[in-house]
Formats: structure tokens, C-alpha cells, sequence
């Protein structure tokens, strides 16, 4: 699949987000000089699809300087929790939208916004009411601590139409278990990112981590 095949979160549209790679990487970018070397990082070690979360004053312009200087990425905007937040993300390039939750007023002005959505879910009547408004693909958030691989694979069986990005505490030990579901596309992770890595502008260190990421769709097939 290319970077640039990404389908709408509604019904019969494919390909879809959650095929661009086993891993979704969840950035939070304090600095935006650091958005570009970052972003370059993680498409090279096989991760395009990039989250940058909104919780840092950087976030619409690295969003922005992602989209401008590295086009083989997906770049997202993730914590989107207002709907008045969906048109200055896209507008500063973002791709697909996340959000921890939803509510009406949100789910509609994400799917007005023309690109792929992933609005979040913890419980089964949330995912029964997105599927009734014709929601297929959500975030499972927050992962972990909502009930990990057994909560999720407990759904599969009732629930099979609904497809997952489980993010929230998700580890490099862990995501195996969830990329073996039925329901999993990929899953959302900070873990390739470590603290000490970013702060030193370490971008090989941030590559070999997520080249080492990228590689776990491959071992979930096995």
C-alpha cells in the first residue's frame, strides 16, 4: 500500500488507515524543529502513518511541517476533542483524525472533514452506537487499562464488523498480542519514541526502534 491510499473510517471504503502499518507512532512534539527530523526517523524504519497528538502548543505547526517537508508520511492529528479543532488540523495537513472519544457534535465534524477518522471507544455500547451511525473503524483507548487483548477479543466473536487501532500502555512486548486479533488493524504506541532519544535528537536510535516496530505485523502473521 502507498502512503497516499488512505480511505474514509465509513463502511465499504478500503483501503484504510489501519493497514498503513502494524504501528501507529503517538508523537508529542514539544518543539517543532524537531517535527521534520522526527517524522523522517519513523517512515525509515517503516512506520508512515505518524499521530501527532494535540497536547503541545507545536502540534498544528509540526502537523504542518510534516505534511509540507515529508510527503511519504501520513501525518495525523490525534486528541482531537472538539469539533471546532477538525478544520485547523486538516487544514494544516493532517490526513487522518484521533480522538480519545466521541460525542455526536465530534463524529460529524470528522466525517464532514473528508478524511479518515478513528473516533475512541472503551466499551461495547459506545462501539454498538458507532456502528450504528456507520462507524466500522475506532480507537481503543485507553487499551490497557479499558481491558486489554481479552476485552478486545471478547468483541470479535459479537461484534465482528468493528475494527480496532488499540492505543493506551501499549508496549513493544505487548503489541504482538494485540496485532493477533481478528479485529486489530494496528496499534497505536509511544515506546519507539523514548524520552532520552527525542531530548538528544538520537533519529538513528528512533529509526532502529521503529524498524524494530514495523516488524511486528510481519511476526503477528506468522
Amino acid at each position: 500500500m502507498t502512503s497516499a491510499s488512505v480511505a474514509a473510517s465509513d463502511p465499504d471504503s478500503a483501503p484504510s488507515v489501519l493497514d498503513l502499518a502494524p504501528v501507529v507512532p503517538v508523537v508529542v512534539v514539544e518543539d517543532v524543529a524537531d517535527a521534520v527530523p522526527l517524522a523522517r526517523a519513523l517512515v525509515a524504519g517503516g512506520l508512515p502513518a505518524i499521530e501527532v497528538t494535540l497536547r503541545t502548543p507545536a502540534a498544528l505547526d509540526a502537523i504542518r511541517a510534516v505534511a509540507e517537508e515529508v510527503p511519504e508520511a501520513v501525518v495525523g492529528a490525534g486528541t482531537v476533542i472538539a469539533a471546532g479543532q477538525v478544520e485547523a488540523v486538516v487544514a494544516a495537513g493532517a490526513r487522518f483524525l484521533v480522538s480519545p472519544g466521541w460525542t455526536d457534535a465530534l463524529l460529524a465534524a470528522m466525517r464532514a472533514s473528508g478524511v479518515p477518522f478513528l473516533p475512541g471507544v472503551s466499551t461495547t455500547s459506545e462501539v454498538v452506537a458507532l456502528l450504528e451511525r456507520g462507524v466500522r473503524e475506532m480507537k481503543f483507548f485507553p487499551a490497557e487499562a479499558a481491558g486489554g487483548t481479552a476485552y478486545l477479543k471478547a468483541l470479535a466473536s459479537p461484534l465482528p464488523q468493528a475494527r480496532f487501532c488499540p492505543t493506551g500502555g501499549i508496549t513493544l512486548a505487548s503489541a504482538p498480542g494485540y496485532l493477533s486479533l481478528p479485529n486489530v488493524g494496528c496499534v497505536g504506541g509511544s515506546w519507539m519514541l523514548p524520552a532520552d532519544a527525542v531530548a538528544g535528537r538520537d533519529w538513528a536510535r528512533v529509526a532502529a526502534l521503529a524498524r524494530e516496530a514495523a516488524g511486528l505485523g510481519r511476526s503477528a502473521q506468522v
